[in-house]
């Protein structure tokens, strides 16, 4: 699958318009365990667009310890996806404070993969850290 994958402030119109079909829709709400999406100026959002059509998403928070990936969608769980959109907010933010995300527990080892570790398990989640002095 050929994907590009689209930087957007939290309150840039555009982003809007990319993700409100499915942050609205009842089935993409439901596989978010029932969370709701939000936004803020304090947002970032990666957005994976594939043939014209939104195939992820991940928004990142910016907080007093650094970035933080939470509430992110990708379409039919697809690990390359997820790889895609996870290696640019590393390239983005990998190197200045902590990034963290809180990851599904489905997905743990595909950020693992990526060089996350966990630091709390909780029922539904992880919430990991990227640690970059594991890349050899």
């Amino acid at each position: 699958m050929i994907m590009d994958i689209i930087r957007l402030n939290g309150k840039d119109k555009l982003l809007y318009d990319l993700v409100a079909p499915l942050a609205m829709n009842p089935a993409v709400i439901r596989q978010n365990n029932g969370y709701p999406f939000k936004t803020s100026q304090q947002h970032v959002w990666y957005i994976a667009v594939s043939d014209d059509s939104v195939v992820g998403f991940m928004p990142l928070k910016k907080g007093s310890a650094g970035m933080l990936i939470d509430n992110y969608y990708i379409r039919g769980d697809d690990s390359n996806i997820i790889t895609g959109l996870v290696e640019k907010t590393v390239c983005d933010f990998g190197s200045s404070g902590t990034l963290a995300a809180m990851v599904f527990k489905r997905h743990v080892e595909i950020f693992r993969n990526l060089y996350f570790l966990s630091v709390v398990e909780l029922k539904n989640y992880d919430k990991m850290e990227y640690r970059r002095l594991l890349k050899a």
